[in-house]
């Protein structure tokens, strides 16, 4: 009998110890792996290389290190900044202008940015180079397709003006969607983003003149794309926007270091275009995330005061919105 008692504990002990085993071999640096915390982000567009850093967090663990579980969806009805206010997601990828234009709109949306995903503005007016347009004083009698948004308009005019072109004589049209490929033979200008839309048409043969937008204008050297999230996300879970964004600069770190392995991650996600498009826009943009930055995400007050006193100068808003109220940089790590 006290043979089969001893047998009967040290089965029981090595049951326990097993158990416990294999709890512990599912436990994650975050918690156990049915505690990870489940949150949404919406992105401004379709997958591609500014989003790269989201991905990475994703790919590499680093989200579930943090104890989270990250969902990344392309935005459907309505605009990102509606959606988050709305609660249809937790955290966003959008534009300083546009978050802007809905802290001073009549029902303003009670939102904060949390990171800058670039320190500077990469995009610009673009020319087919065989049209000889090199500068905006020769946008005169010219025609432009855009997508026909109030600030756009008003960023050309403005730069125009400076250079002493008549806006007046400039035509404007929607595009059609068709891009770089309209230059040669439909219109003349268009506004690209440098480490999309113009290694795209180098690779495609379509040679361009590119003026950069914060060249033209420093006011317009503005934060695109950003992340944000909502004020109320901000006060009650200040640790889940903390967990996220250590998470999320890992990632953009990683991508600054690693340009190639980086895009091989997001050519899983973005599969329509080819893994050259995808490193070479990485290999340019890699470097811009933290240009002239001590850190990844920091946001500076004059580069949002900047933008918001040209909104105003030119009738976008109708009051200026403190720097304050804009964004935060708290949760950066």
């Amino acid at each position: 009998m006290k043979k089969l008692r001893k047998l009967s504990a040290l089965l029981l002990a090595l049951t326990l110890a097993l158990t416990l085993s294999a709890c512990q071999d599912k436990q994650t640096p975050g918690g156990e792996e049915g505690d990870l915390r489940e949150v949404t982000v919406i992105l401004d567009y379709i997958v591609n290389t500014n989003h790269t850093g989201l991905y990475v967090a994703r790919e590499l663990g680093y989200y579930e290190e943090a104890g989270l579980k990250v969902n990344i969806v392309e935005p459907a009805d309505g605009t990102t900044l509606t959606l988050i206010a709305a609660g249809k997601g937790d955290f966003g990828v959008g534009y300083q202008e546009d978050l802007t234009y809905a802290l001073t709109s009549r029902d303003p949306l009670p939102l904060k940015a949390i990171a800058t995903v670039i320190q500077h503005n990469t995009s610009g007016f673009s020319t087919h180079v065989s049209k000889d347009i090199r500068s905006v004083a020769d946008f005169a009698g010219k025609t432009y397709a855009g997508w026909g948004s109030p600030a756009e308009e008003a960023i050309i005019r403005a730069c125009m003006e400076q250079a002493g072109a008549d806006f007046s004589t400039l035509t404007m049209v929607t595009s059609d969607g068709s891009g770089y490929n309209a230059l040669e033979d439909r219109v003349d200008i268009i506004w690209t983003f440098e480490a999309w839309d113009n290694v795209a048409a180098e690779l495609d043969g379509v040679p361009l003149n590119y003026m950069e937008l914060r060249q033209l204008d420093p006011r317009l050297d503005y934060y695109t794309p950003i992340l944000f999230t909502r004020n109320d996300l901000i006060e009650q879970d200040p640790e889940l926007v903390r967990d996220f964004m250590r998470a999320t600069a890992k990632g953009y770190e990683y991508a600054i270091e690693n340009p190639e392995a980086s895009a091989e991650i997001l050519h899983q996600y973005a599969g329509t275009y080819s893994l050259e498009m995808l490193t070479k826009s990485q290999e340019l943009l890699s470097p811009k995330y933290s240009e002239d930055s001590d850190a990844w995400g920091l946001m500076k007050a004059e580069v949002w005061d900047n933008y918001t006193g040209f909104m105003l100068e030119h009738g976008l808003i109708d009051r200026a919105v403190p720097a304050a109220d804009c964004y935060t940089n708290e949760f950066l790590p």
